[in-house]
């Protein structure tokens, strides 16, 4: 059994709204291993967001643990989470967040330039990159001359051109139309082969069912086959 890239450990988020307290999260503990793809599931308002936001380092838990690659990341700086983000993780978003002024391949560039890579070898990751989703022939057009898909194509490559071993996809089909969903979802799929561990964050339960591990979270609770995932571990998360 392969080991686990994420480990969760009774992770608890505690918010303060309009003078009350919201438990957006309820003590929840998750092992997700290397190479896994897992969705999790989710209504506004169940926690899903502010879920996605830990596993993706955006924020911090109030208390428990966050594993990353064996390493805690729950109660790390800024300045360290923000390094992480940019070696371990790749973000795929709905609305593909690519800056409009820039061609595809230098949208792809952008987190290598973080990085400090040299010129010639961003270009060449980026290239690479954009050859893993079929839009080498679209490297130099602006976001505005691509459609919708392969605006996302373009966002999946600059998730992968750091080579991240973890990707995760914030509702990836949710701004585009069926068949051009399947497109990206058969990425996906192909990139998980390939040894990317995918965490997909959905509201969509045919787009969740796409992956070979379905969670669903509700009032802050992980819910997988039915059954509630303790903390304690009892009940502990069954394996496809």
């Amino acid at each position: 059994m392969k080991e686990p890239i994420i480990q969760i450990k009774k992770m608890k988020k505690i918010y303060e709204l309009g003078g009350e307290t919201v438990m957006a999260l309820q003590e929840i503990s998750l092992d997700i291993r290397k190479g896994d793809f897992i969705s999790i599931i989710g209504p506004s308002g169940s926690g899903k967001s502010t879920f996605m936001n830990m596993i993706g380092c955006l924020d911090r838990p109030d208390s428990g643990e966050y594993l990353l690659d064996g390493e805690e990341v729950g109660k790390m700086k800024s300045s360290q989470l923000a390094v992480i983000r940019n070696e371990k993780i790749g973000f795929i978003f709905q609305n593909f967040n690519l800056l409009v002024k820039l061609t595809a391949i230098e949208n792809v560039e952008l987190p290598l330039i973080y990085r400090g890579m040299k010129a010639d070898e961003r270009r060449k990751a980026a290239l690479e990159a954009l050859q893993k989703v079929g839009l080498v022939d679209r490297a130099n057009h602006l976001p505005t001359q691509l459609s919708g898909g392969q605006q996302q194509r373009v966002a999946i490559a600059r998730a992968l051109a750091g080579s991240p071993p973890i990707l995760l996809a914030d509702e990836p089909t949710g701004a585009l139309d069926s068949k051009t969903s399947k497109e990206i979802l058969k990425i996906i799929h192909s990139l998980n082969k390939q040894g990317h561990t995918i965490i997909l964050i959905t509201h969509d339960l045919e787009v969740a069912e796409q992956a070979s591990r379905v969670v669903r979270i509700q009032d802050g609770q992980l819910y997988e086959d039915g059954g509630v995932i303790f903390a304690s571990g009892e009940n502990g998360i069954k394996e496809h």
